[in-house]
């Protein structure tokens, strides 16, 4: 039952910056009661610290080390929230023909680090053994037993591709179910938004420039809308005076280059926060051929000379 909020004149912002799941988190709530709003943030971030521990690898005894550490052994029993997760990730997976795969936690940190401790590039042969077990076909799922297999053994899955989108859109339902009728949940920049600004226009998100991040170079007016960026500007290491980025190309094992951000836009926010790798590790072309035939999304790009990219529904100043 939602708990409604009590009634008075004037809304404003009630806003909570903490860190969750290794990020930082900026939960909103428009409501003119702020003891009201602060309960219901509470309420999210409960919310988002259930799904941490349901699917972190930091801990030990989260479901998802153990469906690692069982990796080549046996199947794992799950809950049916991690086994959805994995299934529609798998279709993704499908979907962008492997550029997005949620196996690539076998691509350890003696690859890829991404530290200053980083100074030359790993040999090809070590990249390619450990690209390997990059395979979301072998992530084997038995829905009646609510299993999951991982095939080969030292095969390991994350979810950094679309963790941080779920569990923003877990955060939002949970809020609009206990009467929150605006609001923003912002997980490190992969954002969703509902309802209307107190003023009662939409809400106007910016789209982040690549070469001076904290600096947006455009903005949206959006509602009921979830906006994920994916850049290189976020982690990446100088090697030989050239950036290489975080994002990992699953069949190389090296970093993809060629563009500085993909912004994705799509009503829900795990679509979005989970499309936008694949389109870096895509490439302009065959990455905005495969959003344009695909409903309800839109894609902005920024190449490494500043050239924008967009899909077809979509027009920017």
């Amino acid at each position: 039952m939602p708990t409604n909020e009590p009634l008075s004149v004037t809304a404003s912002l009630h806003k909570r910056v903490l860190r969750l799941m290794g990020n930082r988190f900026e939960i909103t709530v428009v409501s003119a009661n702020a003891a009201w709003a602060d309960l219901r943030i509470n309420e999210a971030i409960a919310e988002i610290q259930r799904i941490e521990k349901l699917f972190t690898t930091f801990k030990e005894d989260s479901q998802t080390n153990q469906i690692n550490a069982n990796a080549g052994i046996e199947p794992v029993k799950v809950d049916r929230e991690v086994f959805d997760l994995i299934e529609r990730s798998k279709r993704i997976s499908g979907i962008t023909q492997g550029a997005f795969d949620i196996s690539y936690g076998s691509i350890d940190k003696s690859l890829w680090n991404f530290d200053k401790s980083m100074t030359a590039l790993p040999d090809e042969a070590t990249a390619k053994q450990l690209v390997r077990l990059i395979n979301y076909r072998n992530i084997i799922l038995d829905k009646e037993n609510c299993t999951v297999f991982l095939k080969e053994k030292g095969m390991r899955i994350g979810f950094g591709g679309i963790g941080k989108g779920y569990a923003a859109e877990r955060a939002k339902y949970i809020l609009k179910q206990n009467g929150v009728e605006s609001g923003i949940v912002n997980a490190a920049g992969d954002l969703t938004v509902w309802g209307n600004q107190p003023n009662g226009k939409a809400w106007t998100i910016g789209i982040v420039d690549p070469d001076t991040a904290h600096q947006p170079f455009s903005s949206l007016n959006v509602t009921d809308m979830a906006i994920a960026t994916s850049g290189n500007y976020e982690k990446y290491v100088m090697i030989g005076g050239k950036k290489y980025s975080h994002t990992i190309d699953p069949k190389t094992g090296y970093p993809v280059t060629g563009i500085k951000s993909v912004t994705i836009i799509s009503p829900n926010a795990e679509i979005a926060d989970a499309m936008a790798t694949p389109v870096m590790v895509m490439g302009i072309s065959v990455g905005l051929d495969m959003i344009n035939q695909m409903k309800n999304i839109a894609c902005i790009i920024i190449d490494e000379q500043n050239e924008i990219y967009t899909s077809n529904n979509i027009r920017i100043k």
